[in-house]
């Protein structure tokens, strides 16, 4: 009879990811968890989110906490809940009920931490006033020890293991019946607000949090769209990128893009299939050795030959793109890596998302790239290709007169019914090839079609 390996803890996940660190580098180090910030007043504050870094190595998304690491040994520093916090807050696990969930060696009051900092190695969190006492507390920085530091997690996180990969399956679960519910909630004369509140009432019903502010807009055209009061039009397309975060801070990223009425004009669809089919050549290539940016190129030779085809840029798809020409209707990356933070570990610049000696092009069209690394088994990575017309791209003077020869103007202003298309998914890269984790969120056209469609 086969032995059945037993599920690792929590507690047991986490001495894994301190073991690798650990052999990475041979000096001590300290993580900050961060604290609440005021939203208007210090007792209304925004939801609070640990450090990232903390959380991959602690586990748990405390407040006002940090951790000790010396090797493989971990050592929890975090004050135990007031009378005054249980009033409000009601109880909460002891420091040592905490401890023992993380598997920590030790465990102390926050205060203590001052005589456990020197010679440590640490990464500032987001919030202000925890990131000036870090260099308050710690006194002389030592930055080629904090480098060191960010290379080794940066090296560690690039790739996940089955207990990451398995919280990002579930959210990413959660963000599949999400859009599912904003498409069957979609009606001409509602706003889109009304179309968020139906995607992210899925995302508080299984107990999580969207993983950003969620962009629900019949302005697809700009980008990152956070304004809800459009109402839906006929004709309209409404483009969705929602993306539920697990309570343990692992995230999804998942856009579709569908019409108001359930169907697609024929423009429309043109320019969808035309997306789709970036989309669906980019997650055929992904594999261990693929670069990202060939990823990106290939996105962005599929978009010019279709925009060729359809009339609306004139030319050689390969010389359009070293033209930058396809970047006037695809001026972002393909995509980023995804993990505790939706643009995975972007707090520390490119550092993560570019390979060492690897810089940002000054090309329009490789700027925005986020991602510069070859795949390896175990990243997860977004691809999610696009179609655009921005007002600042097009009516640019600049852009007007470089692409004069290769941007059929007419052609395109038949067109107008589309204002923004972006298709977006999650890939587990895996050994042989990649897996879509959002998969069972229909893409093609006619499949959309039929969830909208009341």
């Amino acid at each position: 009879m086969t032995a059945i390996a037993p599920v690792p803890t929590l507690a047991d996940t986490l001495r894994a990811r301190r073991e690798r660190l650990a052999a990475l580098i041979n000096f001590p180090v300290v993580l900050w968890s961060g604290q609440s910030r005021s939203r208007n007043f210090p007792a209304n504050t925004y939801p609070f989110r640990a450090s990232s870094h903390f959380l991959y190595l602690a586990g748990l998304p405390l407040v006002q906490a940090a951790i000790r690491l010396d090797g493989a040994r971990l050592t929890l520093y975090v004050d135990e809940s007031t009378p005054a916090a249980a009033l409000w807050h009601g109880p909460t696990p002891s420091r040592t009920e905490l401890a023992t969930a993380m598997g920590a060696d030790a465990a102390y009051p926050l205060s203590e931490l001052d005589e456990h900092l020197d010679g440590v190695a640490t990464l500032l969190v987001q919030d202000e006033t925890t990131a000036a006492a870090q260099l308050t507390e710690r006194g002389l920085v030592n930055p080629t020890q904090d480098r060191a530091l960010a290379d080794a997690l940066v090296q560690l996180r690039l790739t996940h293991d089955d207990a990451a990969i398995a919280e990002i399956r579930k959210a990413a679960q959660v963000s599949v019946q999400a859009h599912r519910a904003g498409m069957a909630a979609t009606q001409a004369g509602q706003s889109e607000a009304t179309v968020r509140a139906a995607m992210e009432a899925v995302i508080i019903a299984a107990g999580m949090t969207t993983a950003y502010n969620s962009i629900v807009t019949v302005h697809g055209e700009v980008l990152h769209n956070e304004h809800y009061h459009h109402v839906l039009q006929s004709g309209d397309l409404l483009l969705a990128d929602v993306g539920a975060e697990a309570l343990t801070g692992w995230a999804s990223d998942v856009t579709r893009t569908w019409p108001v009425t359930g169907n697609f004009s024929p423009t429309q669809r043109d320019l969808y299939d035309l997306v789709l089919a970036a989309h669906d050549a980019c997650i055929e290539m992904a594999q261990p050795g693929v670069e990202y940016r060939d990823l990106h190129l290939l996105a962005s030779r599929v978009l010019a030959e279709g925009l060729v085809d359809l009339g609306i840029l004139r030319g050689a798809p390969e010389s359009l793109v070293e033209q930058d020409a396809h970047a006037v209707f695809f001026p972002h990356g393909i995509g980023h890596l995804l993990g505790l933070d939706v643009h995975d570990m972007e707090d520390l610049g490119d550092l993560a998302g570019y390979a060492p000696g690897r810089t940002r092009s000054d090309r329009f069209g490789l700027g925005f790239l986020r991602l510069d690394r070859p795949l390896q088994a175990g990243m997860v990575v977004t691809i999610e290709p696009g179609f655009y017309q921005v007002p600042a791209i097009l009516q640019d003077p600049q852009n007007r007169d470089r692409y004069a020869a290769v941007v059929n103007w007419e052609r395109l202003a038949q067109f107008q019914d589309v204002r923004g298309i972006r298709i977006e998914d999650d890939v587990l890269i895996t050994s042989t090839g990649c897996e879509v984790l959002t998969a069972s969120l229909p893409s093609q056209a006619s499949e959309i079609e039929r969830i909208v469609k009341p």
